[in-house]
């Protein structure tokens, strides 16, 4: 935005503090009517013809207005992918332990991405990779929805869980 001696229009149209028309009048003279009342003078709406200019408070402005900024950011949550890497011939107690790890990260609101890694032969059998992925997916199914269903990417198949979200 361009305040006071920024403003390079020959004629603006001016709001005043109180929000009234003052109609169409030189830049000298707004400038003056701001300088009056100690306040400045903001271009609002640069494309309009003549440009919309109006005197206010430029400090009080822009300061409730990163306040209110600041407030959107406060109320985002930033939800993150964790992931959780397996083997297709994985032990039930490494299993649990991953399981675990995928509820904690569910529990913090951020998304679960599971990765099965086949190495040499696996890959000639990926339905027992799926076959794991599926059995993580119905263990969480209270706390978490499928995403992305498993799928085999390379040497890798992806199964993403996003958290349900919470009903107060």
């Amino acid at each position: 935005m361009k305040i006071n001696e920024e403003i390079r229009a020959k004629e603006v149209r001016l709001v005043s503090s109180a929000n009234e028309q003052l109609g169409i009048i030189s830049l000298r003279d707004a400038l003056r009517l701001a300088a009056e009342q100690n306040l400045d003078l903001v271009e609002v709406a640069p494309t309009a013809k003549p440009p919309v200019c109006r005197i206010m408070d430029f400090g009080k402005f822009r300061y409730e207005q990163q306040k209110r900024e600041k407030e959107v950011k406060k109320k985002q949550k930033v939800i993150t992918v964790k992931e959780v890497k397996i083997r297709p011939n994985i032990e039930d107690h490494d299993f649990n332990v991953k399981l675990k790890n995928a509820q904690r990260f569910l529990d913090d609101g951020d998304k679960v991405k599971a990765t099965i890694m086949f190495r040499g032969r696996e890959l000639s059998h990926p339905e027992l990779g799926k076959q794991v992925l599926v059995r993580m997916a119905t263990l969480l199914k209270d706390i978490a929805t499928v995403e992305r269903d498993p799928k085999l990417e390379g040497k890798n198949m992806i199964m993403i869980l996003a958290p349900k979200p919470h009903n107060p």
